[in-house]
């Protein structure tokens, strides 16, 4: 069962996971080698019972190399960005069979290889794919212009 919204015009894949149906993210970050995750991985028990697997002094240097250090410091005490849920939960139906999408995602990724980025894109059928060199998963922290510009192309192209 798909969840999407028939005023869904577009899909901008930003440093992200677009699975298939059924797959997991945890699945597709091994499915490449050059992810150093595995790395920075520990439980930690959450409020909510889900666990939360970053370490965070290792935040910096996995999810956001190349933003300052403080602000990695807030976003590792801000934010949960991988937990058992999110990590092996499989994917619905997706969006991207269905709605145009684009991509852009940063050489500099430790989380999701390189290359699952453009295997992702390419198998999404993405109408354009946007690498940004040398940049982190953070990338709207990192390169907020290159994302708002692959938003707005996205905009021109579904709006006219």
């Amino acid at each position: 069962m798909s969840t999407h919204d028939p005023k869904m015009a577009a899909l901008v894949y930003v440093a992200a996971f677009a699975p298939e149906e059924g797959e997991t993210i945890g699945a597709l970050s091994g499915k490449f080698p050059g992810s150093t995750l595995g790395e920075t991985l520990s439980q930690v028990a959450l409020s909510d019972g889900s666990i939360d697997y970053i370490q965070p002094a290792k935040f910096h240097q996995q999810f956001a190399a190349d933003i300052s250090e403080a602000e990695a410091a807030i976003g590792a005490t801000t934010q949960h960005p991988l937990n058992d849920r999110a990590l092996n939960g499989k994917s619905g139906a997706p969006n991207w069979k269905t709605v145009p999408s684009w991509f852009v995602f940063p050489d500099a990724d430790y989380n999701i290889p390189v290359a699952a980025h453009r295997f992702m894109a390419e198998r999404a059928g993405a109408r354009a794919t946007v690498e940004i060199v040398g940049a982190s998963h953070a990338l709207p922290a990192s390169r907020p212009a290159a994302v708002a510009e692959v938003i707005r192309t996205a905009i021109e192209a579904v709006v006219g």
